[in-house]
């Protein structure tokens, strides 16, 4: 069965929402569509933000992407979760280090600061880096 990552935006970021979802089926992994849908006038971040984190917590989803307009308020909403570490990341070095350093679980995206390009680029980052465990697994051990 395929890994499953799970992918959310408000209304600033179906676009890049829809360009993530193809992306990541190209890279043959399931995907959970947490809305919205294109045309959308106004939503609510946290409510989306709230879904991603239930289904990387209930283990529905290995990973959550969320698309904001900053990716600010969506790595805030999800962050305040216990067991999830919400990564706001602008490029692809800070997507490595949210997984290498941090073993981030939620990668937040801006859709207004971001090209779609860059934000792929900043995906596979993300994906592709395996968290380092050692002296980054003890500091981690310090949330609790």
């Amino acid at each position: 069965m395929a890994e499953v990552i799970a992918v959310g935006s408000d209304h600033a970021g179906p676009e890049l929402k829809s360009a993530i979802l193809e992306f990541l089926t190209a890279r043959g992994l399931g995907t959970l569509d947490l809305g919205v849908p294109l045309g959308t006038r106004v939503s609510s971040y946290p409510e989306i933000a709230a879904k991603a984190v239930r289904a990387v917590l209930s283990g529905e989803a290995r990973f959550g992407i969320l698309v904001c307009g900053t990716g600010i308020g969506m790595s805030m909403a999800a962050g305040k979760a216990e067991g999830i570490r919400a990564a706001n990341c602008l490029n692809e070095f800070m997507a490595r280090m949210a997984r290498a350093h941090n073993d981030a679980n939620i990668l937040a995206l801006g859709a207004r600061v971001l090209g779609s390009s860059l934000a792929l680029a900043v995906v596979e980052s993300f994906l592709d880096t395996p968290f380092e465990g050692g002296r980054h697994r003890e500091r981690l051990d310090l949330f609790n």
